[in-house]
């Protein structure tokens, strides 16, 4: 039925793989002399053997797997890489009970950036990296699986982005592994040059790294509760719009962009409607908030550019509680939630291209009610769209949609008031991180909920990372059928 060879292979790579991330919180103790490095050496040694042992045991297998393969594979990695990154929360300083590090982890995992930690600045500098790194770490992994997974499993209209050669059942797969060498090289290259613009104005060598982690991922964690208004430095906040923008593009574009090709990102529908958005809306939020922000134009333009890129790219930073800015930018705000950032980046939401493919269906609709026999074929960056990938679209909103408001129905039976059921919801399916209202708003956190309802959070943003689809088919009795 399933070959069980090939996911107990990537199993114990994905565990030995966390064996050797946990060295990062390890030696970042070890620098900063605490005795905190102690509680990393037992997960080490365990998930070194026990991955490692799997590896060995599976390393000459077949690795041809079918498409139901491939589901599981997706799903049980991000579980398996979720439970086994919880441990830090478990057995050091912080001492986390289950659910607050399973959800510390999916948090991470999923760059959504909700945290129930507070005093951030007194954890240990292990913890403190491992989160960030988690970010990185699961924003990287999003890529690849947005590119070279997803079009394969034709998930929500990823087919769209389907690569010539992306063939699961190709042993070879040249194009794809030089692709994801450019992807993983770039990634890396914009993480380091944001490490030294942080540092040189005015960051801390450990705040530049933790937040070059999980600025390039649009994660969101901060080493300070109050996130960036922490450092009160415009230019600060101007280099990590630069980068929140950077992480909200395909990053396919990007190396084409950096293969010479200089106007490939100018060319990308998806990026163009993306920054428009993205444009409307700051003109927008600045129009109708700017009595409510303090300093001069400069300075508004900056906090509100950098607040609403912040929500839109699911980064979840904060430099103003905006909640101050009016009803009217936080309910701009809930809306960009929803939207998110490009197909292929590392952010989270609906995606804008799923908005513009909805849009041509809504015209090929009103134009065929106008011209019944008329046969109008509709492109998205050069690409036909066919049948199959609107229905694809449409049953991914659908069930989007139906998420969130059953997440929100949930949450409000644990005495939760409207505004957090309804914001929390949208914040963890989206990946964004902060909500609104005084509980889980810009200056709150998820700690205050109670376990239910922060179970039912680690599923929606578990859902909102894999984009649904990926899972819900899981659930279908046919599929562990032959």
């Amino acid at each position: 039925m399933f070959n069980l060879k090939p996911i107990a292979l990537v199993s114990g790579t994905v565990i030995c793989a966390v064996g050797f991330f946990l060295f990062i919180p390890l030696t970042t103790e070890i620098i900063y002399k605490t005795e905190s490095w102690q509680s990393y050496a037992v997960p080490i040694m365990l998930y070194l053997i026990v991955g490692g042992s799997l590896v060995i045991i599976n390393r000459n297998v077949d690795l041809k797997i079918s498409l139901k393969d491939a589901f599981i594979i997706t799903v049980l990695s991000w579980l398996l890489m979720t439970f086994l990154c919880a441990v830090p929360f478990l057995y050091t300083e912080v001492n986390l009970g289950i659910v607050d590090a399973l959800f510390e982890s999916m948090s991470g995992v999923t760059t959504t950036g909700a945290t129930t930690l507070s005093n951030l600045e007194l954890l240990p500098k292990g913890i403190l990296i491992w989160r960030a790194f988690l970010q990185w770490l699961g924003g990287i992994g999003i890529v690849v699986i947005a590119l070279f997974i997803l079009p394969f499993l034709r998930i929500g209209g990823m087919q769209l982005f389907h690569l010539e050669g992306d063939d699961p059942y190709d042993k070879s797969l040249p194009k794809i592994s030089s692709v994801i060498k450019k992807i993983f090289v770039i990634y890396f290259i914009l993480t380091i040059t944001l490490i030294f613009l942080y540092y040189i104005f005015g960051m801390m060598l450990f705040d530049a790294v933790s937040h070059s982690f999980t600025t390039i991922s649009t994660g969101g964690f901060s080493t300070y509760d109050n996130s960036f208004a922490f450092f009160n430095n415009d230019k600060i906040l101007v280099i990590a719009i630069i980068f929140m923008i950077l992480g909200s593009l395909p990053f396919l574009v990007l190396v084409q962009t950096s293969s010479k090709n200089l106007f490939a990102v100018f060319k990308d529908h998806q990026v163009r409607v993306f920054i428009l958005i993205l444009t409307i809306a700051i003109l927008l939020i600045f129009y109708f908030a700017n009595n409510y922000i303090n300093g001069n134009y400069i300075n508004k333009i900056v906090a509100v550019s950098f607040n609403t890129i912040s929500i839109i790219s699911g980064t979840g930073y904060i430099s103003e509680n905006f909640e101050n800015w009016g009803n009217y930018a936080s309910v701009l705000f809930l809306i960009l939630m929803f939207i998110g950032g490009c197909a292929g980046s590392t952010t989270g939401g609906l995606k804008v291209f799923r908005f513009q493919i909805l849009f041509k269906y809504i015209n090929l609709h009103l134009e065929k009610m106008l011209k019944p026999h008329s046969i109008i074929a509709s492109r998205f960056n050069g690409k036909k769209i066919n049948e199959t990938t609107y229905e694809s679209v449409m049953s991914f909103f659908f069930l989007y949609i139906l998420t969130f408001f059953t997440s929100a129905l949930l949450l409000s039976f644990s005495g939760l008031d409207f505004l957090t059921c309804i914001s929390a919801s949208a914040s963890t399916i989206s990946n964004v991180g902060p909500g609104l209202g005084s509980v889980i708003g810009p200056e709150g956190n998820y700690g205050i909920l109670d376990n239910y309802s922060k179970i039912i959070l680690i599923v929606t943003m578990f859902l909102g990372r894999l984009e649904l689809l990926t899972i819900f088919i899981l659930l279908l009795p046919s599929f562990w059928k032959d």
